[in-house]
């Protein structure tokens, strides 16, 4: 069966990134933001989704991190969303609770064609070390807008924030994980209405 794989270049005055996705991969990833906390929460997704990634990402860090992690998620957006094709005999959805020590996270994932994002968060810092936490909403909007992908996340208890968004990106894995897989008993479009999106 034809691996799923789907690449993305982005180049511009604020940042270069390459990007290359593997969705019946075993978990192999090679990933460098420039931003240690960043490339960790992008290897867990890789690890627990199955998802091969390779993503290179250079940016004006001297500047600011949202214009890198913003276009991260645009570039990895682009890339599954080309892995995923016509999304023809996947299993569209998925979810996962996902614990990490005090911190548990559910997120619920449906490749359907329509991007929205939900994100409930009760762990309330700002920072870990010098990475803005906010920045992640940013990176989710680009993802799930590039995606195609309506994704809830609702990290419900912790208060670490490494903990925190350790189980949001574990969570992502998982579901993603479950949302990519083909389906034995469903070879066609997963929608009553014969394609995916609007």
């Amino acid at each position: 069966m034809t691996e799923r794989i789907g690449e993305e270049s982005r180049n511009t005055r604020e940042t270069q990134i390459s990007v290359r996705v593997n969705l019946d991969g075993t978990g192999q990833y090679k990933v460098e933001t420039g931003m240690p906390f960043f490339n960790h929460m992008l290897e867990l997704f890789s690890r627990h989704s199955l998802v091969d990634l390779d993503l290179q990402a250079t940016g004006d860090l001297e500047v600011d991190y949202h214009h890198t992690v913003e276009d991260t998620g645009l570039a990895l957006g682009n890339a599954i969303d080309r892995a995923l094709g016509d999304r023809r005999g996947i299993r569209r959805y998925g979810w996962a609770y996902l614990p990490m020590d005090e911190s548990l996270s559910r997120v619920v994932v449906d490749l359907g064609g329509r991007p929205y994002l939900v994100k409930d968060m009760v762990c309330k810092k700002r920072k870990l070390l010098d990475f803005e936490l906010a920045l992640f909403d940013d990176f989710f909007q680009a993802f799930v807008v590039q995606t195609r992908m309506n994704l809830h996340i609702n990290q419900m208890l912790g208060q670490e924030a490494h903990h925190a968004y350790e189980s949001v990106f574990k969570g992502m894995a998982r579901a993603m994980r479950m949302a990519v897989e083909r389906d034995p008993r469903d070879t066609g479009i997963p929608s009553s209405k014969g394609r995916i999106g609007n």
